[in-house]
């Protein structure tokens, strides 16, 4: 993937369409089911002493392979973080881990070592794809949150035991969302919606899912980053600060 950046005039050579139109799928179908799990997990450890926070932080990372359809694995490494008043300020979280990033890449240089957010020293994560094949590749960050318009975490899990809400619930009637963003330019989001209609994915992006459809579709998509409310784009900001952090550092210079 690293060699399949857009060319310089902003298009892809067929092969690199159809790679990263199926890396974006595959991104969101991981995202679809690390936010289901973080949901369930966070539900399954509500009011305990080990309770999770509302959000957590994912990491792409792609491996070569040749016998995959595309030549390539998707790695996805991911944090979790204990419920804290800390840890439930998802801007303020984004911008702390990127000025720790600058931190761990400039201690490590100073040491005379290369920082990476996998570890051994100072992991960003601490679940998932911790250990992908050696030479695999950074291709996007992302966040998974388990606030949605059917209100913050702590208020609707809540919900779950009273039944507030009119009836019961459990973990899997909940919403969730993700966002994301690729090297390659690419801006994802994801909303996670258990009763949505059949066919009906969540899924609005930037760039085409489809390589197939026609050079003269219209995206409504395009400038997602800079659509919604200010609470949203401010959370856009603060990804793409960590986002550009880490592909500076890991791509060595290299476009993001």
């Amino acid at each position: 993937m690293p060699t399949d950046q857009p060319a310089p005039d902003g298009n892809e050579v067929p092969g690199q369409a159809r790679r990263w139109a199926d890396l974006r799928v595959q991104v969101a179908y991981r995202c679809r089911r690390l936010n289901t799990g973080h949901m369930v997990e966070a539900d399954q450890r509500h009011d305990t002493r080990e309770a999770l926070g509302p959000h957590a932080l994912m990491l792409f990372f792609v491996s070569e392979a040749p016998a995959e359809p595309h030549g390539y694995l998707l790695h996805t490494a991911y944090r979790l973080w204990l419920a804290s008043p800390e840890s439930e300020d998802l801007p303020r979280l984004l911008a702390d881990l990127a000025e720790v990033v600058r931190t761990n890449i400039v201690r490590a240089a100073s040491a005379g070592r290369r920082w990476h957010p996998l570890g051994p020293d100072a992991s960003m994560v601490n679940g998932g794809d911790m250990s992908p094949p050696p030479g695999a590749t950074y291709v996007g960050v992302g966040v998974s949150t388990l606030d949605s318009d059917q209100g913050r975490w702590q208020q609707v899990a809540r919900t779950l035991r009273d039944g507030s809400g009119g009836r019961y619930l459990s973990a899997f009637d909940l919403k969730g969302q993700c966002y994301v963003l690729l090297t390659d330019g690419t801006a994802l989001h994801l909303d996670r919606d258990p009763q949505a209609r059949i066919g009906v994915d969540g899924i609005r992006c930037t760039k085409t899912l489809d390589p197939d459809r026609p050079a003269y579709w219209h995206n409504p998509h395009a400038n997602l980053t800079e659509q919604g409310d200010d609470a949203t784009r401010e959370l856009w900001r603060r990804l793409g600060m960590l986002h550009h952090t880490l592909t500076s550092h890991l791509h060595g210079g290299r476009p993001a």
